[in-house]
């Protein structure tokens, strides 16, 4: 009597966390790894659309003239992005995005003066759902060499309008965001030597070091215990 070949399945892997949120300035592989993490834990993802923003590409061009309309843009994206996540969370539905939904004011600080600025939070206020803040976000670092280098080999036009002065100014303005940020914890990544995309050892760290958080704030450079 013939046996039937033993089918072997291999166990599925439950997320550690039921919303978890990659972050990071442009160029530094947020999406990517969101992608990968989602696809390993089988979780829904939320991406934030930058094309659907009609502003974004003139504000790369002129960011003075263009900027309150591309951050209030933003701001209305991400509102309905909110609502998006908690639907998908009261469904019991484990959640990846690659995107804070309080983030706005990291971009609305940097780009606006002082009496738009004033006004865009007035407005931001108004509209606000407070969206369900994440288990845990992962904050991804690097130099404002390294993701120029990364936005220039990725080579989308409407990015290669991006300056040098933009990026440190982002860079600066993403970490005093973190610092302060305490909605949720924080494992920050120094994703300049890590390269999960690439390098599945690297990969596999990265998900230890994700899977075994406890603390509200820690850091992870590869190689060194932080």
């Amino acid at each position: 009597m013939s046996v039937p070949p033993l089918t072997v399945t291999a166990p599925q892997l439950r997320p550690p966390h039921r919303y978890i949120v990659i972050e990071g300035p442009i160029g530094v592989g947020k999406t990517t790894l969101a992608t990968l993490l989602a696809e390993r834990w089988s979780m829904k993802t939320l991406f934030e659309r930058p094309q659907d923003n009609p502003f974004l590409e003139r504000f790369y061009h002129d960011t003075t003239r263009h900027a309150l309309a591309t951050q209030l843009s933003f701001a209305l994206q991400r509102i309905a992005q909110a609502r998006e996540a908690a639907d998908a969370l009261t469904a019991g539905t484990p959640l990846m995005a690659d995107f804070l939904t309080q983030k706005s004011e990291i971009f609305a600080r940097l780009t606006l003066p002082d009496d738009e600025f004033a006004l865009y939070k007035d407005l931001a206020a108004r509209i606000d759902t407070n969206g369900p803040s994440p288990d845990l976000v992962v904050y991804l670092q690097a130099s404002p060499e390294v993701l120029f280098s990364r936005i220039q080999k990725r080579a989308l036009p409407m990015e290669l309008q991006i300056s040098d002065a933009y990026l440190r100014a982002l860079t600066e303005t993403y970490n005093d965001f973190f610092y302060h940020y305490d909605a949720a914890p924080v494992l920050t990544v120094n994703a300049e030597y890590l390269n999960p995309f690439a390098s599945e050892d690297d990969l596999a760290l990265l998900v230890e070091r994700i899977e075994t958080m406890r603390g509200r704030k820690e850091f992870f450079v590869k190689g060194v215990s932080v």
